[in-house]
């Protein structure tokens, strides 16, 4: 990986859209600094679009769509986007699975959280979980102590041989039913909304994250950057963000737009 401050100033003109995680890469120790905020203001009054891309729920998604300076965003792990229509004041909301699918999905991850909760002592379903559409979060790390990498491993075995998918983040296991991913809802959001076909502009993309279920995207994207803190978790990636800050989470998200838009 190369520091950000390395990041050539011909692909600086070329950034027309920033992808961002949000937990403990736009936020430090699950807050939210002004110098992140302000860094998402900067970048539109630059013209370059923002969209988190996060595995937070629908409720809060709903209101990171309608009140931060952002021009959509996927949640939970791209089983939807919302894109807020700040003209015609209306919320467009885009769902992979059908209403139908994602009841009985719901059915069923609860059944898995009763089995994980019983095999896994420590953990706990997570305090954002009833604002959830379409996937289970597993607290790791948020409001409990922090599980063993063993107890974590187990937690995302029990999730895959239920025949959900799984992936870490920097606080929650989040287990979901359906083909869909970050990448693949990120993909359908640019064709929907922006009429862009992402295969093809992707170089005029950063995504900045911080954990392994990001690895995707850094995979997919070129101008991947990670923040600081992604240094915990070399072991586990497998792929590398080619970028990465000095600073952890929000400062370090800050930082490296601050070199973006650095003339």
């Amino acid at each position: 990986m190369k520091s950000i401050h390395d990041f050539p100033n011909i692909s600086k003109h070329q950034i027309e859209y920033v992808l961002t995680d949000i937990d403990d890469t736009l936020t430090n120790d699950g807050y939210l600094p002004a110098v992140a905020y302000s860094a998402m203001e900067l970048l539109q009054q630059a013209g370059i679009k923002v969209v988190p891309i996060t595995g937070r729920p629908a409720g809060w998604c709903d209101h990171i769509a309608r009140m931060w300076p952002v021009d959509g965003l996927v949640g939970e792990n791209g089983a939807f986007y919302f894109y807020y229509d700040r003209v015609q004041h209306k919320m467009i909301r885009r769902f992979w699975r059908t209403e139908e699918q994602r009841k009985n999905d719901r059915q069923k991850l609860m059944q898995l959280q009763n089995l994980i909760l019983s095999k896994v002592k420590g953990c706990a379903v997570s305090a954002d979980q009833q604002y959830r559409e379409a996937d289970l979060a597993i607290d790791f790390s948020e409001d409990v102590p922090t599980l063993s990498k063993a107890e974590v491993d187990l937690i995302v075995q029990i999730f895959q041989e239920a025949g959900a998918v799984a992936k870490i983040s920097s606080i929650h296991v989040n287990g979901w039913f359906g083909d869909h991913d970050k990448l693949a809802m990120t993909k359908r959001l640019f064709k929907e909304i922006f009429q862009m076909d992402l295969d093809n502009i992707k170089n005029s993309v950063i995504f900045s994250g911080d954990s392994p279920n990001d690895a995707p995207m850094f995979a997919y994207f070129s101008h991947g950057v990670g923040v600081a803190n992604i240094l915990h978790f070399l072991d586990d990636l497998p792929t590398k963000p080619t970028w990465v800050t000095r600073k952890e989470g929000g400062y370090g998200f800050a930082e490296m737009v601050d070199v973006l838009l650095a003339d």
